[in-house]
């Protein structure tokens, strides 16, 4: 019998009205990122995401935002892990951004592409030298036999890359670009009559704003 959970917390009397939100959801989104920053959250810029997989099987995981403007958000990942392959299949994906502490989340639905080569260097330059040298070792989501040979493959590569030695971004390697097609800001509420503002592009331009229930 599957034990029952009994935990609840009533969220508080912070409103999240219509007339609150910015009319461009991708401005409001950076003024949300930019206050869960401010409250000094850990790695605010988390979030889930969620792919299908080429056999039709939902699959999410944690990944880091790397890139916002108005018109998309970007990360970046191996094109041959399973997030990789499930977006070549089937391109459609939800970024969700937790941010518990301030009882507030966001949900993004949206379209994902490859980035271009040259924003995909930039990315990986940017990228700490550890983290260089473990995108070339680590084959993404394929099993190993040890946390050991893990460590040996870097170590590979490390000898292969001196100090003094640029580090070359895989080909298999790179971002992807989620442009919106629906964003969701939810605000919690007490007695969880939560607010709920849904944003929908709309293919004449601009985006329509309503309420969600609960």
């Amino acid at each position: 019998m599957m034990e029952s959970l009994t935990s609840h917390t009533d969220y508080g009397a912070v409103s999240l009205t219509e007339a609150q939100v910015n009319v461009d959801p991708m401005l409001e989104f950076a003024a949300w990122l930019g206050a869960a920053e401010r409250a000094g959250l850990y790695e605010p810029n988390a979030m889930v995401v969620g792919t299908i997989d080429p056999d039709g099987r939902p699959s999410s995981r944690t990944v880091l935002l790397k890139g916002l403007d108005g018109s998309g958000f970007e990360f970046v990942t191996n094109y041959d892990s399973r997030k990789g392959r499930a977006l070549r299949a089937n391109p459609g994906v939800t970024l969700l951004f937790p941010w518990y502490p301030m009882q507030r989340q966001v949900i993004v639905y949206g379209t994902a592409h490859a980035t271009d080569a040259a924003a995909s260097d930039a990315y990986f330059a940017r990228r700490p030298r550890p983290a260089r040298i473990a995108a070339l070792a680590s084959e993404q989501s394929e099993p190993i036999v040890s946390r050991e040979r893990l460590e040996e493959q870097v170590r590979e590569i490390e000898r292969r890359y001196p100090d003094d030695t640029e580090i070359p971004r895989p080909a298999d390697w790179g971002g992807f670009r989620v442009v919106p097609h629906a964003i969701e800001f939810w605000q919690g509420r007490t007695s969880r009559l939560h607010d709920r503002l849904r944003f929908t592009a709309q293919e004449s331009g601009g985006w329509m704003l309503e309420r969600l229930q609960p």
